[in-house]
């Protein structure tokens, strides 16, 4: 029996914005497909209403495979795939398996000779570098900075160095209820001349997206706590 087809189903970043982020085909390939495995059940359950599921939500099958489910025995997600059912890998928002944990699902995925097709959809990641007038030649992400104050200044002036040294963006985000601290403390660390994007709520109706050199950033104000945010530098 052939076996099924993992679908990468990218999620809005923001409330609103179905029509503006995905294509039509997307939406129609929801209510072809029965099967999820999904990051958070009650945000994937959510965007599939919005994305105007015609399947009774009762009768999805729904695998959670977030930070805290247990992720022991990740045979149990395979078990519609391996029986010929087509099955959608949702993460929380944005693009699944991009600074996200199912990248472990897509990698079991391979191994077990899965056929995995990527959809089209909003990444933060790269909406952000688009925007910010950054290299997009070469750039990294680096995902969540250290908590702690003094790591977190040195890992900033770490990745200040780096973007000199290759001309290279690095991207990085935070918690939204520290984005303010984490503000304070680039524009406490980086050089003046060293240019720094803030992308905030992206997709949204609010979408803010700020590219400066430090030195401006540090005679303006700005409040981002509790936003989605995405942080870039260049030096």
């Amino acid at each position: 029996m052939p076996k099924g087809t993992l679908f990468l189903i990218p999620v809005p970043l923001a409330e609103n914005s179905v029509e503006k982020v995905l294509p039509m085909m997307q939406i129609q390939l929801i209510n072809k497909v029965s099967t999820y495995i999904v990051e958070n059940e009650k945000t994937a359950r959510h965007w599939l209403k919005s994305m105007e599921l015609k399947t009774p939500q009762s009768e999805l099958k729904i695998h959670v495979y977030g930070k805290h489910s247990e992720r022991n025995d990740i045979a149990i997600y395979f078990n519609e795939l391996e029986a010929g059912e087509n099955v959608g890998l949702m993460s929380e928002a944005g693009c699944p398996a991009v600074a996200d944990p199912g990248s472990e699902i897509v990698a079991e995925a391979h191994r077990r000779n899965i056929t995995v097709v990527p959809m089209v959809g909003p990444s933060s990641i790269l909406l952000a570098l688009m925007a910010s007038g950054f290299n997009g030649q070469s750039f990294s992400f680096h995902g969540y900075l250290p908590i702690d104050k003094a790591q977190r200044s040195k890992r900033i002036k770490e990745l200040e160095s780096l973007s000199e040294k290759f001309r290279q963006t690095q991207i990085f985000i935070e918690t939204p209820f520290r984005n303010n601290q984490l503000l304070e403390e680039l524009l406490k660390s980086c050089h003046g001349r060293t240019r720094l994007c803030v992308a905030c709520n992206l997709t949204a109706e609010d979408e803010q997206i700020i590219s400066r050199p430090v030195e401006q950033w540090r005679k303006m104000k700005i409040d981002l706590h509790k936003k989605p945010v995405i942080f870039l530098l260049l030096k």
